[in-house]
């Protein structure tokens, strides 16, 4: 039988690696298994890089607007508070960008932030009693809610036997 060598493959697949490897420091650009180790780990935060970018230029735009905002005497968060109230749906990224090339626009859109009617929440009533922020249950109210609910698994059961009969 033919003995199949896989010389050729193997040489190349190696200097793929080294080639990719290329300017790193030492023997992890000149050793094929340090040059696989160090490859592992570039690519391990090229991926967590890749993924932390979109957090960091979020923040970016957000210092661009808080300096733009400041400029035009209104706080970053009361802005943002005016643009929801004002229903205006544009996002960080197209704000920041309006701030620097056009800021004739972005002061018209902070006259119209700041003009925004403010949004109150209104307390909605259950059964003629008005419904204020819940708290953690108590130990009784945690036990009568047990209580209850094995009362009705109970009940469940005794009607399905009674059905059954």
């Amino acid at each position: 039988m033919v003995r199949i060598k896989t010389n050729v493959y193997s040489h190349k697949r190696k200097k793929r690696i080294l080639k990719e490897a290329k300017g790193q420091w030492g023997d992890r650009s000149k050793r094929y298994k340090e040059a696989i180790k160090s490859l592992m780990g570039s690519r391990q935060y090229s991926y967590y890089d890749r993924k932390k970018k979109k957090g960091d230029f979020r923040s970016l735009w957000i210092v661009r607007l808080n300096a733009a905002c400041r400029e035009e005497g209104i706080s970053y968060s009361r802005f943002i508070n005016g643009l929801k109230n004002a229903n205006i749906g544009l996002d960080r990224k197209i704000l920041s960008d309006l701030a620097i090339t056009s800021p004739d626009v972005f002061g018209q859109i902070v006259q119209t932030a700041k003009n925004a009617p403010a949004v109150k929440t209104q307390k909605v009533e259950k059964e003629g009693k008005p419904v204020v922020a819940k708290t953690a249950p108590t130990k009784s109210e945690k036990k009568a809610t047990a209580a209850k609910a094995k009362e009705d698994k109970q009940s469940s059961v005794s009607k399905r036997t009674a059905a059954k009969a």
